[in-house]
């Protein structure tokens, strides 16, 4: 016999269906989407970001939290506005549930906006800028990296307590390498002679080379990341100032480099939260992994994005799959829960990283690799100096 139920039955039960019934399965396919620098001079460190990611998923079974993965990466081409149009395309058209990228700051503050504004969890493995991590900070951004400053202020302590009097800086005139010499500043107390500010993809170094010279600091601090760091080290070696001026750097010395740069970087330091060498299993099992791969060492780039892989993973074990909840999914984000490659690591109030960081020193391996290798820690369970502006608790 056909039931019949009046209009207000229809409408309670309608409703107690939709409330009953998630936006998304737990057991649908789950998308990330990646946006790096794939074409450009960072070409080499998104690269990098999308295979430390894909090596994560393909080490989970391709699953995440129990669901299948789909991850779709996206070339931002060093444009904001390009990465912007892709950050829209992976909302809107591929429906993705989390969004990581990217290489550089100003690419990450184009499009931090309307990916959180859209609902979807953001995470940068590389990207710090100052401007997420204080008053601006943003309940749906988390960073498996740093805050810019903190590498570059690993090396400025380095520098104020080895001794160093007199510095130049070098950077690219963008935001990362302003919060780059503001970190270095932060903890030198002796005097800076000049601050050089580049435009970002600059390969020619001979004026500023010039002016390092005739300014003689005791040393020199470098961010110059990727080919520039390439061009920059060579020219200097050239010069015949490696002998002359202490040589400071952030990721101008790294596994991006380092194939290029061979003995011209030979011995030279570095800051960094992480090196190849750092002796945990966990890492140990990822670098010979990554090798075997993909025929590379791993930068740090490598390895925080395969942390933003576990850190998801880890997330959505505990929200049973489930992505519909976002505060739920953002207080399982901000737990933590998993063994990151580093060793210690938890959130700060910000959604950064309180982790430890190191000097690292250029050598080369019983094969004739080059690597960057832990000569101290500087710094441990260190958080950023934006965190205490941040309102979230």
């Amino acid at each position: 016999m056909n039931k019949k139920y009046s209009l207000p039955l229809l409408v309670f039960l309608t409703a107690a269906i939709g409330l009953t019934a998630p936006p998304a399965r737990a057991d649908d396919k789950l998308k990330i989407g990646i946006i790096a620098s794939m074409s450009s001079h960072a070409s080499i460190t998104g690269g990098m970001i999308r295979d430390g990611f894909s090596l994560a998923v393909k080490q989970l079974g391709g699953k995440l939290g129990g669901r299948d993965a789909e991850v779709v990466v996206q070339d931002d081409e060093t444009k904001p506005d390009v990465a912007v149009s892709k950050a829209k395309a992976l909302i809107d058209r591929d429906k993705v549930d989390f969004v990581v990228g990217t290489v550089l700051s100003n690419m990450l503050l184009a499009i931090a906006k309307p990916v959180t504004d859209a609902g979807v969890f953001l995470i940068s493995p590389n990207a710090g800028p100052s401007n997420l991590a204080g008053a601006s900070c943003n309940p749906n951004f988390f960073s498996t990296a740093y805050q810019n400053d903190q590498v570059h202020e690993v090396v400025g302590k380095y520098a104020q307590d080895s001794g160093v009097k007199t510095a130049l800086l070098l950077a690219p005139n963008y935001q990362a390498g302003r919060d780059g010499i503001a970190g270095f500043e932060r903890y030198f107390k002796g005097q800076v002679l000049d601050e050089i500010y580049v435009p970002l993809g600059t390969l020619d170094f001979s004026a500023e080379l010039a002016r390092i010279a005739a300014t003689a600091p005791d040393a020199v601090y470098v961010f110059l990341p990727g080919g520039m760091g390439v061009n920059f080290v060579k020219q200097f070696h050239q010069a015949g100032l490696s002998d002359k001026v202490k040589f400071l750097s952030a990721f101008t010395v790294d596994e991006v480099t380092l194939p290029a740069q061979k003995d011209a970087a030979m011995g030279l330091y570095g800051g960094s939260n992480w090196a190849p060498d750092l002796d945990t299993p966990q890492n140990k099992a990822f670098v010979e992994a990554y090798e075997k791969a993909y025929g590379i060492l791993p930068a740090s780039y490598a390895f925080e994005a395969y942390d933003a892989a576990l850190l998801i993973d880890s997330a959505l074990k505990a929200t049973n799959g489930a992505t519909a909840d976002k505060d739920a999914l953002r207080a399982a984000l901000k737990k933590a829960d998993f063994k990151s490659l580093r060793g210690n690591f938890k959130f700060n109030n910000n959604h950064y990283p309180i982790q430890d960081f190191y000097l690292v020193k250029v050598g080369k391996r019983p094969d004739g690799k080059y690597q960057t290798e832990i000569d101290k820690k500087v710094f441990t369970d260190f958080g950023d100096s934006y965190a205490k502006d941040c309102p979230m608790k």
